[in-house]
């Protein structure tokens, strides 16, 4: 099996992982985001204690590249700073645009991530996989603000 099957699969398996699709219960901060372009749609949902992701989910629907992408991600940041989560949004999304190149130190930052990094291949599905991160850049970047985050 080669490489890109194996990332193939892991997308799909991914994408069906209902753990963390879900309604938060105790969602102090979440913010909608919608690619017009294909009809994605999510709402990311943060439990946020001080500085630290105590938990995070979504809810919404979108193909299997947006649905693993967003389920990835909350993977990677619960448990995490805001600091360290935004860190990690630079980094998948500078991968994605092809501006770093991978390697390991990258690969073991983003985990199975690292799967969507031939996306950028194919420009109608890049949204897709950055609808997730880009809607938690907004609520980081409105609590950066002060600004209240519904």
């Amino acid at each position: 099996m080669e490489l890109k099957d194996i990332y193939t699969q892991l997308i799909l398996e991914e994408s069906r992982n209902t753990q963390n699709r879900r309604e938060l219960a105790h969602c102090t901060h979440k913010e909608a985001g919608h690619n017009p372009s294909c009809g994605d749609e999510i709402v990311l949902q943060l439990e946020v204690e001080g500085d630290l992701i105590r938990d995070a989910s979504f809810v919404g629907e979108g193909c299997a590249i947006s649905q693993a992408s967003a389920s990835m991600m909350i993977d990677l940041i619960k448990g995490r700073s805001l600091r360290e989560a935004g860190e990690l949004v630079d980094r998948f999304l500078a991968l994605i645009r092809k501006d770093i190149e991978p390697d390991d130190e990258l690969e073991e930052m983003l985990g199975d991530a690292i799967a969507l990094q031939n996306i950028s291949n194919m420009p109608a599905r890049v949204k897709c996989a950055v609808l997730a991160w880009h809607t938690l850049r907004i609520i980081i970047e409105k609590m950066e603000e002060g600004k209240k985050v519904e």
